[in-house]
């Protein structure tokens, strides 16, 4: 080929991806009644994806199954302390790349909202303010303060003109129809008075200034300007929000919160697909025409980014899960939703509302455009008890605490208590490929006080001292004792007693591991109290002090603390000593950190020692190598026997582990950690574990994760899947023959279903993964099973009674039945 036809390929490329992005522009507008995009109105079902939370290589898997989940928004934060976490100095390289992002998002078809902040909260380190910005003189964090709104214009300014510059608003071609400036200022803005509303006004006005072509939100916002949108944070806006405050301003949902994020220390998080869809049902039901599930996928904090306390994993129980595999049933269940009421489109957005009460717990929402359209909700909100509704002549059932979809008001397509798609559950394997890990291991050293550079009569302040450089720095002082001012019996020993405003530390005396204290989310600081050995002469008290995480809520950012902030030793022969006052050297970091051992250079700079029988030292850096795992799954490393620490693989750092902080249940919060593939090369991967208090490697475990175990439970009562109806022009047709409700299951992956592992027609009880015959089963359930699925990558599995048994054998014929089958999926063989 020619150079020239090489040039002219080139151009026709670039030509081509340019068009991809460039659509027509587009006008944005609303009115009491929805969101107005390129003149139509607009049902808007979106999703929280954060692309830091993930590397680049996964963001078009994660939005492509986002729009398979039936969205066609997409929301995302836009993180300030990435892009410039040196004041002056910018970032938008690798998946800090939002304009990279943002056009992904457009290139399969869907709009953006974008949160610029640039407070954004999202359990992120520091609310996604920079440190630099705690450090400007005289600042108050979102308040009416002259140093706070320079900076926080100047940075909006900033991303705003680079998403005009890409062409990335609505009007502009791009796929930006809606901003939102702040974030849930109403939660604090007592606290600043005067200035709090001072300050939200000059926000709007100043966002409005330099981009007014989209409309402007802010959520949680009672008192939001006139121009400015007012939107629902929370699980059930439905019923809680009291509506926007204008007459001329749209229900809007910009949190829907798919569970809970979690700390270090909680138990796990859980929100069922059916309380969701109950809640999105009755929000539209009650006029509203845009939904945010937070989070649609939640990701990972890798490296130091999640604030206080937050675990590595986020909002795992999203529909999406933490690996990008389709959390089901809450996945589909959410699908199927957006279906049901996308059959009610026209209805919704032009017709006229109107509500019956029918007791205190039934209720009946209809639409109607006169004479073409009309769709009716049915409503149960009693949580316990099921029960018949009559409308228009016909008695239909509704399961407890559940809303009915009609989109015709005549045809049941959707309950949100009736889930008809299929569940999964998550598999952790592990690898053959990366097995045997063997391991080596560097000590470091503990510092006295005059190996730190840093002098101070007292112990700084951590946060300032840090300035979120690192989540480590060293404390040490020494103290001298005469023989006669120890215990003179064994067994009495001195205590070690240190007051800490948080978050955790590791202490030494005379190089000598101590223990491991700590706070948590709810009250950071602590007191840390060991005995400890003491000697006659110079004794040196060295204390690793640890963040993890900075508060990412509140007011008055800015005025937390964390660090020693009072040490004693208890039980001298003269009593108590106080040596806060006593000089104390300080450093910022580790050895290992600052010298990169986690890199395969900086890996070579120190000596390594096999790691042979148990070991138990603390901060002590492990590495290992493996090859990559077999297959395409996604990956995880299995931390649970290690105690607290980071991660890093081939030098890109996993984040946080925290093993040894257990939930009331007596389990890790969290001790499986994503690798993500995008991380691993062919052979010879690195894995680096820096261990701070103490944890033995041998039982490190690379594994494959997967979700090839797929079920159904499915009623006699439940309706057919919605996708057996659709809408042609006013019309509501079926299009399949035989309306009739079965169990619908497909592998992911063009997998195929290798063995029926559970089948039971009667009264199943359990979950996916967790199934168990009750007292009523039909003897024919496996044999259907095996019939209708084996060797299939999707099948249907009717739910007929006389399929199973004859009317004469039925072993419980006066009970409405439920069919539950488990499968799992393998590749071809």
């Amino acid at each position: 080929m020619t150079i020239s036809n090489r040039l002219l390929l080139l151009f026709l490329f670039s030509l081509m991806v340019t068009c991809t992005f460039a659509e027509k522009p587009k006008g944005v507008s609303y009115d009491g009644r929805s969101m107005i995009v390129n003149g139509e109105r607009e049902l808007l079902f979106s999703g929280s994806i954060h692309y830091p939370r993930m590397p680049p290589e996964m963001w078009p898997d994660v939005i492509r199954k986002a729009k398979e989940g039936g969205l066609n928004l997409i929301q995302t934060y836009v993180f300030w302390n990435i892009h410039e976490p040196v004041q002056g100095q910018f970032n938008f390289e690798g998946n800090y790349d939002v304009v990279k992002f943002i056009k992904e998002i457009a290139r399969q078809g869907l709009y953006v909202t974008l949160r610029i902040g640039p407070y954004i909260e999202a359990e992120w380190n520091q609310g996604g303010f920079p440190y630099w910005l705690r450090e400007v003189p005289n600042i108050t964090f979102r308040s009416y303060n002259e140093p706070f709104i320079y900076h926080m214009k100047k940075y909006s300014e900033m991303v705003i003109d680079l998403m005009k510059k890409e062409q990335l608003f609505a009007p502009q071609g791009g796929p930006i129809i809606m901003a939102q400036i702040e974030n849930e200022y109403n939660n604090v803005q007592l606290a600043y008075r005067e200035n709090g509303l001072k300050y939200i006004q000059w926000a709007a006005n100043m966002a409005s200034s330099l981009y007014n072509g989209v409309p402007w939100i802010m959520c949680k916002q009672r008192d939001a300007p006139p121009h400015i949108i007012n939107t629902c944070n929370g699980r059930h806006c439905g019923d809680t929000f009291t509506g926007p405050n204008g007459p001329n301003k749209p229900s809007l949902w910009t949190e829907n919160w798919t569970a809970q994020y979690r700390t270090f220390g909680d138990p796990p998080s859980q929100r069922a697909a059916e309380d969701i869809a109950f809640a999105v049902a009755r929000f539209f039901a009650k006029n509203g025409t845009l939904t945010n599930y937070y989070m649609y996928y939640g990701g990972t904090n890798y490296g130091r980014t999640g604030s206080s306390f937050v675990t590595t994993r986020y909002y795992d129980e999203a529909p999406l899960d933490e690996f990008g595999l389709y959390r089901e049933p809450k996945w589909s269940h959410l699908r199927d939703l957006h279906r049901a009421l996308r059959l009610s489109r026209r209805a919704l957005l032009w017709g006229t509302p109107t509500v019956q009460k029918i007791s205190a717990d039934l209720e009946i929402t209809v639409y109607e455009k006169q004479g073409t359209d009309c769709t009716a909700f049915l409503t149960n909100n009693h949580t316990t008890n099921p029960a018949t509704i009559k409308f228009r002549g016909k008695d239909y059932y509704l399961p407890e605490k559940s809303v009915s979809i009609l989109p015709d008001c005549k045809t049941v397509v959707y309950n949100t208590q009736t889930i008809v798609s299929q569940h999964n559950s998550r598999n952790f394997v592990a690898s053959e490929k990366a097995k045997g890990l063997k391991w080596e291991k560097y000590q470091e050293k503990v510092p006295t006080s005059s190996d730190l550079p840093l002098k101070n009569r007292e112990p700084l302040e951590l946060y300032s001292l840090t300035k979120d450089t690192s989540d480590y720095a060293w404390y040490s002082t020494s103290v001298t004792f005469e023989r006669h001012d120890l215990p003179m019996r064994p067994d009495i020993l001195p205590v070690l007693q240190i007051a800490s405003m948080g978050h955790a530390l590791v202490a030494f005396v005379n190089g000598e591991y101590v223990g491991f204290g700590h706070g948590n989310n709810i009250e950071k600081g602590f007191v840390f109290q060991k005995p400890v050995v003491l000697k006659p002469g110079t004794n040196t008290i060295s204390i690793l002090a640890e963040t993890v995480g900075f508060p990412n809520s509140g007011a008055y950012m800015e005025k937390r603390f964390a660090g020693p902030r009072a040490i004693t030793i208890q039980g001298l022969m003269a009593g108590t000593l106080d040596i806060t006052q006593n000089n104390w050297g300080h450093e910022v970091g580790v050895f290992g950190e600052k010298e990169k051992l986690f890199t395969e250079e900086g890996a070579k700079k120190v000596k390594w020692t096999p790691v042979s029988g148990p070991t138990n030292g603390a901060t002590t850096w492990y590495k290992t190598t493996f090859d990559a795992p077999e297959g395409n799954n996604p990956l995880a490393v299995k931390m649970d026997k290690m105690q607290k620490g980071m991660m890093w693989v081939n030098g890109n750092s996993l984040g946080r582990y925290w093993s040894s902080f257990l939930s009331p249940l007596g389990q890790p919060t969290q001790f499986e950690y994503h690798i993500p593939r995008a991380f691993v090369k062919p052979t010879g991967n690195v894995l680096v574990v820096f261990e701070e208090t103490g944890g033995n490697p041998a039982d490190i475990e690379i594994q494959t994760v997967n979700r090839d175990t797929i079920c159904s439970i499915i009623t006699e009562y439940h309706p057919p899947n919605v996708k057996s109806w659709e809408r042609s022009g006013t019309n509501f047709v079926a299009i399949v023959e035989d309306l009739k409700t079965g169990a619908h299951l497909t592998c992911p992956d063009n997998k195929i279903i290798e063995k029926v592992e559970f089948a039971s027609y009667g009264n199943p009880d359990g979950a996916c993964g967790n199934l168990a015959v009750g007292t009523c089963n039909s003897a024919k359930s496996m044999a259907v099973a095996q019939e209708k699925c084996l060797g299939k990558n999707s099948c249907t599995i009717p739910i007929e009674r006389e399929i199973y048994d004859e009317p004469s054998k039925d072993p419980c014929p006066n009970i409405f039945k439920t069919l539950a089958v488990q499968m799992k999926c393998a590749n071809k063989k």
